[in-house]
């Protein structure tokens, strides 16, 4: 089969590029290098069956043509962490509105298969011990910048199923919780790189907020065998889907963790969020997912666990 990795030279894209091309498809990928990295495609850039376009989804006049040939199309183009979409909210809008309205548009055109990626952030200031899909969206006050991505993917998600009903659009929606492992970096605010880089280097962990804020980490391996399975599902067509752990952990308990597990003698600092972000920033105390609607349709949960992945993110950065 054909694939077209938008954002293909991303954390997710990278591992996602790998699994496919391993599996004997073609793959394509159109990324801007923006956020993503050639890093992440280093394994396989000389791959006979890898077409890589380095390209901006706003204004590429390639996307029309890498969207008739591709047979599976997955969106995973996006401004992404929680830095830069405080620091930078026209380009986290612009990015994730304009850009997947475009590869929507040419997708529900010649009808192809989309995945399109969005995030637990729509899920806003919820305070439901677990997410599921069908829950009321709760999303902050159009002061607070941080709320900017949140509102962008979730309008991704109405731009989808309106292609859907309206056009036959064969999409599915998956909402991803914490995916992480090796090549993720920590320069836009991702957590466990951070503390496992400042760790591995005897430097200071540095939590913001309180600390008492809990989140769930899943695996990227984890992450992409759900990818690949969902779009080989027409089942999961029209709907949605949430994919991440659902195991806890609060992100003091992750820091003393990755301290603990790799013999660091790094001690942990406390930054107020005032500091790390931006005035009056607001969090989610809790994000945890409730995954019993994909486990049904595929059968998939986590195979890792954190312990895994604090190793798995130590050997990458080593």
């Amino acid at each position: 089969m054909n694939f077209l990795i938008t954002g293909g030279a991303g954390f997710i894209g990278g591992h996602l590029t790998e699994r496919l091309l391993a599996a004997g498809h073609k793959v394509a990928v159109i990324d801007d290098y923006s956020t993503g990295s050639p890093r992440n495609l280093s394994a396989v850039r000389n791959h006979p069956d890898l077409q890589v376009v380095e390209d901006n989804l706003l204004t590429s006049d390639k996307l029309d043509e890498l969207i008739e040939k591709a047979d599976v199309i997955y969106h995973l183009a996006a401004a992404v962490g929680v830095e830069l979409v405080v620091h930078d909210p026209v380009r986290t809008i612009r990015t994730n509105v304009e850009g997947s309205a475009r590869v929507l548009e040419l997708a529900a055109r010649y009808r192809r298969r989309v995945i399109l990626a969005s995030t637990s952030e729509v899920y806003g200031k919820s305070t439901h011990p677990e997410f599921n899909e069908n829950d009321d969206l709760l999303i902050g006050c159009p002061v607070r910048s941080r709320w900017s991505y949140a509102c962008s993917k979730l309008l991704d998600e109405f731009y989808l199923m309106a292609y859907h009903r309206n056009m036959g659009l064969p999409g599915t929606v998956v909402r991803f919780f914490n995916t992480v492992g090796p090549r993720q970096t920590g320069q836009y605010g991702m957590v466990i790189p951070r503390f496992v880089k400042a760790a591995l280097a005897g430097q200071a962990l540095k939590v913001y907020g309180t600390g008492e804020q809990s989140r769930c980490f899943c695996h990227v391996n984890d992450t992409v065998r759900a990818l690949v399975a969902l779009a080989d599902c027409p089942d999961s067509i029209g709907n949605i889907y949430n994919i991440g752990a659902t195991e806890p952990v609060t992100i003091m308990e992750l820091a003393q963790r990755v301290i603990r597990e790799l013999n660091s003698s790094s001690k942990i600092e406390l930054i107020p969020y005032e500091q790390a972000y931006e005035h009056g920033f607001e969090d989610m105390l809790r994000r945890k997912p409730d995954t019993l609607a994909i486990r049904s349709l595929i059968n998939w949960r986590p195979e890792h666990d954190l312990s895994d992945i604090i190793a798995d993110v130590a050997r990458d950065l080593s």
